[in-house]
């Protein structure tokens, strides 16, 4: 398989630097030619039916081609995102993964979110990883190392997060060292200088997901006085050098009608945003604030308002939480994605603190095969209710029982929590709130569908 992968690669290479090649005089004109031929190639259902929403998409509105022709304006990124992504991530690598799966007995998942450090030039409040002990890294040669087992396995997709990624001092060093792979990382974005954007532009490969509170007034009362300039700032330099990149906001109960304002999401699309990624607040680390927590009207809200946007705006949105139907429940405990701190810890997600092996004593592999996995994918979903696909906040007493089922250790002191005492009482109550009001916009889904069903057999 690995030599026939190889030729594949190469060819898929040639191909898509032709397709840019083809594209960049006038993209706007070119692209929808060049989406008809490269529909022939998409065979998986999945990928084969957002595919064509994407297409309809594209040409059916001029705003989407206006958007695209800004993100073309570096080629060598698109041709990276385009090959890394799209053609080895999507393409290739799900039958390496099935593959590696059946050899290891493992379950596969899609990308791995790695934490290479602990460092960070900001102190946020209420910060998901603001319960790690600070000062651990990876180190570069075992981050390193990390990359390639995952790409063995048919991983070519990276997410890194921290602590502060761009606070990692070989970060783009070993970025450079894997040319095949995608990167995105979340970062706060305060320290993409001219330099490092410089690098990014010439990288082609690494997309930063620049964190947001709203405004400067939210995101400053978080961050610090200033941030919400510099990054500003450092949206226009990477604008300016055709880098695609885009944000990330976490979702309060008082920010939720800011970040989802139609003068928000048009300020990041003026900005160059071509991605925005969309977290709930989640009560984890030493100084969790409950009342933060979206309140089920506000998350029903947000579910109708999010699917407005994707109508009406160039942007793709993720909401997390209230994607479910997606992805067909949660993507966490290695079913789609594992996350690694920077002390080596592999927990099933970012915000689920636990862990039973830690990448500094085993490999990938044998991380992989972890109980605390085996649990989340033996009970995922965890509702039928997509709506509800969390097991923190849509079904919390399942958190309890896999932490309990495969003896997994707090990665930190006051991870238990979550799991415990008045956070836990909360939690119930409001996953119960939730699981009634997805019943409900469950029916208004279903009644929406048969009226469109109607509708399209009058016609």
């Amino acid at each position: 398989m690995g030599a026939r992968l190889t030729v594949a690669r190469r060819a898929a290479a040639l191909a898509v630097d032709a397709a840019v090649d083809y594209l960049m005089p006038d993209p706007g004109a070119r692209a929808e030619r060049l989406l008809d031929v490269v529909g022939h190639f998409v065979r998986e259902p999945g990928h084969r039916q957002r595919f064509e929403a994407f297409r309809r998409r594209v040409s059916g509105d001029p705003a989407v081609q206006a958007h695209a022709r800004r993100i073309l304006t570096n080629p060598t990124m698109v041709k990276r995102v385009a090959t890394n992504w799209a053609i080895n991530q999507l393409l290739l690598a799900p039958a390496q993964r099935r593959e590696a799966a059946r050899r290891h007995g493992i379950h596969v998942p899609t990308f791995l979110l790695i934490d290479p450090t602990s460092a960070c030039n900001l102190r946020c409040k209420g910060c998901w990883a603001g319960g790690y002990r600070r000062g651990p890294s990876l180190s570069p040669e075992r981050f390193d190392r990390l990359l390639h087992e995952a790409k063995e396995l048919g991983i070519y997709w990276f997410v890194l997060s921290g602590g502060e990624p761009f606070a990692y001092k070989p970060l783009l060093d070993v970025v450079e060292r894997h040319p095949d792979a995608s990167f995105m990382a979340y970062t706060n974005g305060t320290l993409i200088t001219d330099a490092i954007a410089d690098r990014l532009a010439r990288i082609g490969s690494f997309s930063p997901a620049i964190s947001l509170e709203g405004w400067r007034e939210q995101t400053d009362a978080r961050r610090g006085a200033g941030v919400f300039d510099q990054v500003v700032a450092a949206m226009d330099r990477l604008r300016e050098r055709g880098v695609i990149f885009g944000a990330s906001v976490t979702v309060t109960s008082h920010n939720v009608d800011i970040l989802f304002s139609d003068a928000f999401i048009d300020f990041l699309i003026e900005k160059g945003a071509a991605y925005l990624w969309s977290f709930h607040y989640v009560p984890v680390g030493p100084d969790a604030d409950l009342s933060l927590m979206l309140r089920a009207e506000q998350r029903a809200w947000l579910v109708r308002r999010v699917n407005e946007l994707r109508r009406t705006r160039p942007m793709f949105i993720a909401d997390f939480w209230n994607d479910g139907h997606f992805t067909q429940g949660c993507i966490a405990g290695g079913r789609f994605y594992a996350h690694i701190t920077p002390a080596g810890d592999v927990e099933p997600c970012a915000f689920v603190h636990f862990a039973t092996h830690n990448i500094n004593d085993c490999s990938l592999v044998e991380a992989l095969k972890s109980p605390l996995f085996a649990a989340y994918q033996r009970r995922i979903p965890f509702n039928a209710n997509h709506y509800a696909p969390c097991p923190i906040i849509d079904r919390p007493e399942a958190l309890r029982e896999m932490v309990a089922e495969s003896g997994a250790r707090p990665t930190h002191e006051g991870a238990q929590r979550l799991l415990e005492g008045e956070r836990a009482a909360f939690l119930d109550r409001l996953s119960a709130a939730w699981r009634e009001t997805a019943t409900r916009l469950e029916a208004e889904d279903l009644e929406a569908d048969k009226q469109r069903h109607l509708v399209t057999a009058g016609h």
